[in-house]
């Protein structure tokens, strides 16, 4: 343990020590802000480091035509790296609410408040702890119970109210993803797929798989945003969960339709690839989504391993 604190402490020893200047003079260390051209070679150097990482990157914004902000969305990322194990750590969540009065905001906040606390007690201690075992339940059934656990949560404190809940849960390569509602999650492939986890629960999107309607007919019905099943919404929605891979190389993208009903899977692809970090690549979504009419709230999530 002594030997790492000594290395981080000689590597910021080097990076704020005086250093001679190209004319042979000594220039004084300074304070001045990293460039946005420093911070993104610091992100591309870290890239390369051990042990294996999640970057994740967040947007949210309340759009161009809501007064309220009804998406709420959790990022936790973390690693834990002990002898020979290394153990990437993620939780990614995206909540878009329902209800007037304020109750849709309620009902998302609730919903990843409710979905994140749940999910993490049960896995903090056997994998983070003092003596690491296995969870009692399996990951599937611990997000299943999460998503229920949110529905009542949601229904205790905000009655009326509603929300769709797309979460992630990320353990090295592997993910278990739970889902209520029409929030997304898409896998993004660096060869151009652009690939969508998981199924809109929504009566237009049935519509379009039972034949009725087109998938051009469905982006432009009046009624694509009502939803069959949500969070809150009398008895509880039982959630879709599956595992899947991590997108190795490529990003876990999970959003709210306030991005995927107004930018193209092809304008998302081209902004994620070509954005130096997640982060910037969720800021661009947004602005994306606000330059293309901003209808509706906007929350965006972004995640990649880092080799």
């Amino acid at each position: 343990m002594a030997n790492i604190f000594q290395s981080i402490r000689d590597f910021f020893s080097r990076i704020f020590s005086s250093s001679p200047s190209p004319n042979g003079l000594n220039n004084e260390a300074t304070t001045a802000p990293l460039s946005q051209t420093q911070i993104e070679d610091i992100d591309k150097q870290s890239l390369k480091s051990q042990p294996p990482q999640l970057i994740a990157g967040s947007g949210r914004h309340v759009g161009r035509q809501r007064d309220n902000n009804e998406d709420a969305l959790f990022s936790h990322t973390a690693t834990i790296a002990v002898d020979s194990n290394d153990v990437p750590f993620g939780l990614y969540i995206v909540a878009d609410g329902m209800g007037g009065h304020r109750n849709g905001e309620i009902a998302s906040e609730n919903a990843v408040r409710a979905m994140s606390s749940y999910v993490l007690g049960k896995l903090v201690e056997p994998l983070f702890g003092p003596n690491p075992g296995h969870p009692e339940e399996s990951l599937q059934e611990i997000m299943h119970d999460g998503v229920i656990h949110a529905h009542q949560v949601i229904m205790e404190n905000a009655p009326g109210g509603g929300s769709t809940l797309t979460a992630a849960l990320v353990m090295g390569n592997q993910m278990t993803v739970a889902h209520v509602g029409d929030s997304r999650a898409y896998a993004v492939y660096f060869d151009g797929r652009m690939q969508v986890l998981t199924r809109d629960h929504s009566l237009v999107k049935r519509l379009e798989e039972l034949g009725q309607i087109t998938s051009d007919e469905a982006a432009v019905h009046p009624q694509k945003s009502m939803l069959y099943r949500a969070l809150g919404q009398g008895e509880p929605s039982e959630p879709d969960v599956f595992n899947a891979s991590l997108p190795q190389p490529g990003y876990l993208l999970i959003c709210s339709d306030g991005l995927w009903g107004l930018v193209s899977d092809d304008a998302m692809f081209d902004i994620i690839t070509a954005a130096p970090s997640p982060h910037k690549a969720c800021q661009q979504l947004v602005d994306a989504a606000n330059a293309a009419g901003g209808q509706d709230n906007i929350a965006v999530t972004l995640v990649r391993m880092s080799n």
